[in-house]
């Protein structure tokens, strides 16, 4: 072993030795690598003379938590000193109070950075439904469960959900959060690798979906509308869409562009195509047609023989 190696395992044990002989109290908040987890309690190293335990019931304010499931050794977790002895040598531990002091800073962490995080619905209440967020109870309002109201709230009980924290208050203990914005996000991402996918010139079917003074939405399918403007409905000028078109009706049209992410529609140049096509079978067909009337006659039969 060299001399620096040695050195460094000496100041390695000099500082775990100091640590083994520092002063405990209750009310200090220790952070302790978990050592062994059953259904019961949870062990953890302290880097000290004695270990941490942590009962059941001091781990978590949320009831759907199960701790051999969401606790594993080598994990690392922050709890109070509820009591030096449990009479067993024990440091004894409690996650819970830990969670009242520090969870209310990483709650305004995550409204403050706007981040996503995943909850499980624990339970359906009266317009809404609770999730825990490190150990904080949590409400989401019907209005914010998803894109829509949700009236069956009880439906989404057990279920996980992506949320967003849109309401911290620590003085009334409230938490609030939303899975609207986030699921609105998702599907704009959605719809624009759809329209990311759509070719300008090519040839779309849909419903008419809603008329409007200015123009015609059409519905494509797949969660995609279009919009035809008046004055591209048709070639000759109409006053409103309803002169030409009426809700619910099949129509195809042409593709012109998705600049903005907003999907233009032409039927007129769709009408106007079909007009040249026409024009130009006419006149390929003009071009093998004689310009000598045609007849079948006995006499035309006869004409030019020698008898």
């Amino acid at each position: 072993m060299s001399e620096n190696e040695a050195k460094e395992t000496m100041q390695d044990f000099e500082a775990e030795l100091e640590a083994s002989f520092r002063k405990i109290n209750e009310g200090d908040i220790l952070t302790g690598t978990v050592i062994s987890v059953d259904e019961d309690a949870i062990t953890l190293d302290l880097k000290y003379y004695a270990p941490g335990i942590i009962k059941a019931d001091e781990v978590s304010n949320d009831p759907s938590f199960v701790i051999d499931e969401h606790i594993h050794p080598g994990d690392v977790l922050e709890a109070t000193v509820i009591r030096r002895d449990d009479g067993e040598g024990n440091i004894l531990l409690s996650m819970k109070e830990a969670n009242e002091v520090l969870a209310w800073d990483k709650l305004k962490e995550l409204l403050e950075n706007e981040t996503i995080v995943t909850v499980k619905v624990s339970e359906a209440v009266k317009a809404g439904v609770v999730a825990y967020l490190y150990g904080i109870r949590g409400f989401i309002p019907a209005s914010q469960i998803t894109t829509a109201y949700v009236e069956d709230t009880e439906s989404y009980v057990g279920k996980e959900l992506e949320v967003r924290v849109i309401t911290v208050d620590e003085e009334d203990d409230r938490l609030v959060l939303s899975g609207k914005s986030v699921a609105l996000e998702k599907e704009a991402e959605e719809r624009n690798h759809k329209i990311a996918m759509l070719v300008p010139g090519s040839i779309v079917e849909g419903t008419v979906e809603s008329l409007m003074p200015y123009g015609a939405f059409i519905n494509l399918g797949d969660g995609l509308t279009g919009l035809v403007h008046i004055s591209q409905i048709c070639e000759r000028r109409i006053n409103k869409p309803s002169e030409v078109l009426k809700e619910g009706q099949h129509v195809k049209a042409k593709l012109l562009n998705t600049n903005d992410g907003k999907i233009s529609l032409s039927m007129r140049a769709l009408e106007e195509e079909m007009v040249d096509t026409s024009v130009e079978e006419k006149e390929d067909l003009s071009a093998y047609t004689s310009d000598e009337s045609a007849s079948t006659s006995l006499g035309a039969l006869l004409k030019g023989l020698k008898l």
